[in-house]
């Protein structure tokens, strides 16, 4: 709820002020003396002070400079009498969000109010997610859905036991990076980790370099190279794609994971390692085993702990605080001073597919950065394509569990009541009790 003062020598203005915007649901106090006003104003933060700019003792420009020196992000609307135009306009030069000249309408006096709240809003979300980015660490898992927050759990009790994992999930949603978070908090974080992209590389090149291979085992093999599990030992080496491999080669790797043995190409004697698999999948790896195309024991010996990386498009809380992590990122590598993202920007990108996952997303505020001149990332800025994708985040609320439905359904309407829980709970058909519990439950204050 935002905090709103009135400040007014005229006592029935300050009445009139108070009422009109408690018929909307705002909750203002009001004081007809400008020096009260001055101490309220130094013992507590408003969000917004509407003044009159000409009091006795102290006058709106003083108002002004107390009310942003207690809280800089304050927005200040300035009552003007006809013919102070000028110094209502000299106000605003100095920081005042707006005026409005008596006598006024009270729709007009609502009008800027709305668009105040709507403006404070942005702010306050723009600080929160940065805090929020900020309180990551550089290369850790960005998130705060309650699917990023069970992924770490599992990485927080699979990590130290040195057990096989099976990561799964579509290409883009950061199965790398949840592999390299395992072998960070390992006991093997010290030795190398080593990605391994089994899709991007034919049968016998893959198992060539996987092994490795004696010399004169093929046309150009000029002489003993070791495998990446020999050039691992003692790490993590993480195998990408897994199910596009063949059923050959899958047969070596069940060898590896049974008897931590591999036997490099050409050679008949077999070579201890020691090193942890953790293997990944862009498809539904059981599915494959029940069509025949990856092996059945092979599958239950990787499939130790398992870890579905839910699409971005089930995790709609996740991306403003990924967009504004990647907007940080590419605002440093490309040296530009782009501090926010405009909620229209918010809403296109939360009503959009996101097939590419995450890996789409930071393309798509990368070129957002490059684009944009302002200090706003803004729809303009977003690629056509983006733009053109149905912007209706209840498309996808059957792929949402019970309570993250309700969490953001509940976030959309206050957003769309600037935080007016009366309003907010009319519209949800619940009391307002009951809001305040579902706010504190889902931690939306």
């Amino acid at each position: 709820m935002l905090d709103i003062l009135v400040i007014d020598d005229d006592l029935r203005m300050n009445q009139l002020i108070v009422e009109i915007l408690s018929e909307e649901g705002y909750s203002a106090a009001a004081t007809s003396d400008s020096r009260e006003a001055i101490i309220l104003l130094r013992e507590r933060h408003y969000d917004i002070v509407i003044t009159d700019l000409k009091m006795p003792y102290v006058d709106g420009m003083q108002i002004l400079t107390t009310a942003k020196q207690s809280n800089p992000d304050a927005l200040v609307v300035m009552i003007t009498a006809h013919g102070t135009i000028e110094s209502a306009i000299e106000a605003i030069k100095k920081g005042a969000y707006d005026y409005i000249q008596k006598p006024f309408d009270p729709d007009q006096l609502l009008l800027i109010i709305k668009r105040a709240a709507e403006h404070l809003f942005l702010i306050y979300e723009n600080k929160r997610l940065q805090r929020e980015v900020k309180s990551f660490l550089q290369d850790d898992i960005i998130g705060v859905s309650r699917a990023i927050r069970d992924i770490k759990g599992i990485i927080e009790k699979v990590a130290p036991l040195d057990a096989t994992v099976l990561i799964q999930g579509e290409t883009g949603t950061g199965k790398e990076l949840v592999a390299r978070q395992i072998h960070k908090n390992s006991a093997r974080a010290q030795k190398i980790f080593l990605p391994v992209n089994c899709g991007a590389l034919t049968e016998t090149l893959l198992e060539s370099e996987l092994f490795g291979h004696e010399r004169g085992a093929f046309t150009g093999a000029m002489a003993q190279r070791k495998g990446l599990f020999e050039t691992a030992s003692g790490g993590t080496i993480f195998l990408d794609e897994i199910n596009n491999t063949t059923a050959s080669l899958q047969v070596k790797l069940l060898r590896v994971l049974q008897e931590n043995m591999i036997m490099r190409v050409g050679s008949s004697k077999p070579v201890q390692v020691d090193v942890r698999i953790i293997a990944a999948s862009n498809a539904n790896l059981m599915e494959a085993v029940n069509s025949g195309t990856f092996r059945r024991d092979l599958f239950y010996r990787l499939n130790v702990v398992n870890i579905d990386i839910p699409p971005l498009r089930q995790r709609k809380d996740d991306i403003p605080i990924l967009a504004y992590h990647f907007l940080n990122k590419y605002c440093r590598k490309l040296n530009k001073s782009i501090k926010n993202i405009s909620l229209d920007a918010i809403e296109i990108l939360n009503g959009y597919s996101w097939q590419g996952n995450v890996r789409e997303l930071e393309n798509v505020i990368e070129r957002a950065v490059i684009m944009e001149t302002s200090s706003e990332i803004t729809p303009q800025s977003l690629p056509p394509e983006i733009k053109g994708s149905p912007a209706d985040p209840l498309s996808c609320l059957h792929l949402m569990t019970i309570d993250e439905m309700e969490r953001f359904l509940i976030m959309r309407t206050l957003r769309e009541f600037k935080g007016q829980k009366n309003k907010a709970a009319e519209s949800l058909g619940i009391d307002v009790t009951t809001l305040w519990r579902k706010i504190k439950k889902y931690n939306l204050e």
